[in-house]
């Protein structure tokens, strides 16, 4: 008996109290439930991009120009005389990206650009015939998927998701990543 006495006092101990361990085994589970749904939300943007990769190569294999580009021709469609500026808060991309988007329309011949007679300064954008038939050949929806399923979405869970991804740029911004990316770049479809 005195032999158990002394194995017991010499065994190390954990100098943690045993609720303490409880914690730590509970916060060990938090952190594997938390990286299993961050492996389940990387899998599900991954999904995204691969969705809209494939669309984007469907429309310009059936149109020879790109999803992004074919998004610009609907919204310009949707409002003739549209300014670079209001394609561009249209599309959701910075004014020289759609500058540039419109000099490959316009190289096409698929656009025209001329200056607003009262206000030079201001670039005015219309639809040409060739611009016009391109559009109705193209394959729904000619935003494509991403826009249109996120318009399908409750305007509740719209909202949820523009305020945790608006959260994930800003965590994103702190680890110096670049946020001034546009999406469509990264798929490579402008």
């Amino acid at each position: 008996m005195a032999t158990d006495a002394i194995a017991r006092s010499t065994r190390k101990r954990d100098p943690r109290p045993t609720a303490r361990r409880g914690v730590v085994h509970r916060n060990a589970s938090s952190a594997a439930q938390r990286y299993e749904a961050m492996l389940t939300v990387l899998m599900c943007f991954r999904s995204v991009i691969n969705s809209m990769r494939r669309h984007y190569r469907w429309v310009e294999r059936r149109c020879g120009v790109s999803g992004a580009q074919v998004w610009a021709l609907a919204q310009i469609e949707d409002s003739p005389g549209m300014t670079v500026g209001g394609l561009a808060r249209q599309l959701a991309i910075h004014q020289s990206t759609a500058s540039n988007l419109l000099e490959k329309l316009e190289q096409g011949r698929l656009v025209t650009r001329t200056r607003d007679a009262d206000d030079r300064r201001v670039v005015l954008v219309q639809l040409t015939a060739r611009g016009r038939n391109l559009l109705q050949r193209a394959p729904r929806p000619k935003r494509g998927v991403l826009q249109e399923a996120l318009l399908e979405l409750p305007a509740a869970r719209l909202t949820a998701l523009r305020n945790g991804l608006a959260l994930l740029n800003r965590h994103m911004s702190a680890h110096g990543t670049d946020r001034s990316t546009i999406l469509s770049d990264v798929i490579g479809s402008v």
